[in-house]
């Protein structure tokens, strides 16, 4: 059973059956129809999601220490606070069946640390508990690592298991470690998380290095001379550029929005999305609702600036603080994002790029909800409807949910297999950026 049609084909049906793009961008208040629904779930039928990253290795880090003998995957619903809902984890095999995932990134992530040698350990560690989860339920999931083998796994019923390492301190600067991570299985990594690496800046640090320094761009080639994916997500324009520049195949950004539509530095600048065409890569549109709506990431911004007055007004005197933060909570309530925001930077990132290169990268279990309406792994569907509402065709759900994911996948593996007589690279970091 082919799930996978050829990708040339399916664009070929989306640009046919794909309605004008004025007719795409309307975010009214009108809710989708049974209809849609249809549409959706006609397209997650033979294409099902393909998510791009998902944080459940680092809660089994921070709430069980990697212990988890005793740790039921079939139903996490009641993981919070002394056994309720209330702060529970986003996603079990249960509930991922329900969201329509067939593929799933498992971020194998650990904070930013400049203790280089203690990150690598760490990174190891997330391997190991995460292939431990996948081994306990072989009938429910499947580590894989390549493009057939996460075909083989939505046709046989489970969930396609890839290893996505969110963060280049985890490498601790040496293409050796970048190496041995990808024989354990490692598909992707995410340059930087949210501070800057020695040979990287981050989307949210203060720049060091005017972007990729001489050897990360030789994190890039050695990432693609392997057919280990280059993810974008948390790297600051600059970076984004210069790994344009430098990569031969195919980036991504496994969880980010689209600027225009939020301008949180996480997201993706039109400048970038205007070359992810020539690149081929995609942007897997994130469900974190601060990075969804605008409105939610300025309000969370007048906390913050609240949170720092109090603190500078009441030092030493936290209970004053919380008092007097709960009280300001209680007088300007956040506002919500909901699956129509998420569907906003899709209509926007197919309107700059095109619908060949989107993806879906939801950051559940990294975060504390997802939107109104799609708040744990459940909601796929919710979001596919949505977009048949506003006139995508089902082959392009289709691209969207997990075709572009996974031609973006082979086409690592292809160009990894064009340059294999290509010798490892074996550049050393500069001293000085090493202690930096």
């Amino acid at each position: 059973m082919q799930l996978f049609a050829p990708s040339g084909l399916v664009l070929a049906a989306a640009l046919l059956l794909a309605p004008p793009l004025a007719a795409q961008g309307a975010s009214d208040d009108a809710a989708p129809s049974d209809a849609d629904f249809a549409t959706a779930n006609a397209a997650l039928a033979v294409a099902p999601v393909f998510d791009g990253h998902n944080d459940v290795p680092i809660q089994l880090r921070e709430r069980y220490d990697n212990q988890i003998a005793d740790f039921d995957f079939a139903d996490t619903s009641h993981t919070g606070q002394n056994g309720s809902e209330d702060g529970a984890m986003h996603t079990d095999l249960a509930r991922l069946a329900q969201g329509k995932v067939g593929a799933q990134f498992w971020s194998v992530y650990v904070p930013s640390n400049p203790d280089e040698p203690e990150a690598v350990q760490q990174v190891l560690e997330q391997i190991d508990v995460t292939k431990r989860l996948i081994a306990r339920y072989p009938d429910r999931l499947r580590l894989v690592t390549t493009a057939d083998q996460v075909e083989t796994a939505i046709a046989e019923g489970r969930v396609a298991s890839l290893l996505g390492m969110e963060g280049g301190h985890a490498i601790g600067s040496s293409l050796a470690v970048l190496r041995q991570l990808f024989a354990l299985g490692v598909r992707y990594m995410t340059l930087t998380h949210s501070a800057n690496t020695p040979w990287a800046d981050s989307a949210t640090d203060d720049p060091a290095h005017d972007g990729l320094t001489p050897f990360g761009k030789d994190v890039v080639r050695e990432m693609n001379r392997l057919g280990m994916l280059v993810d974008l997500s948390h790297v600051s324009e600059k970076t984004m550029m210069d790994a344009l520049d430098v990569a031969q195949a195919p980036v991504i950004f496994s969880h980010s929005g689209a600027r225009a539509i939020d301008g949180h530095p996480r997201n993706v600048p039109d400048s970038v999305l205007a070359r992810l065409p020539e690149n081929g890569g995609i942007v897997m549109v994130v469900a974190l609702p601060a990075f969804l709506s605008e409105e939610v990431r300025q309000w969370s911004a007048r906390r913050a600036g609240e949170e720092a007055r109090l603190k500078a007004l009441f030092q030493g005197q936290p209970d004053a603080v919380a008092a007097g933060l709960s009280e300001w909570e209680t007088a300007n309530p956040e506002p919500a994002a909901t699956v129509s925001d998420m569907a906003d930077h899709i209509d926007h990132i197919r309107e700059i790029a095109g619908v060949e290169h989107i993806g879906i990268g939801g950051d559940f279990d990294g975060m504390r909800s997802g939107p109104v309406g799609f708040e744990d792994v459940r909601g796929y569907p919710a979001l596919f409807a949505e977009l048949a509402r506003r006139g995508y065709s089902q082959a392009e759900l289709e691209m969207i949910a997990s075709r572009n994911a996974l031609r973006v996948l082979r086409e690592a593996e292809a160009h990894a297999a064009r340059v294999r007589d290509m010798a490892p690279i074996e550049t050393l970091i500069a001293p000085s950026a090493a202690t930096e």
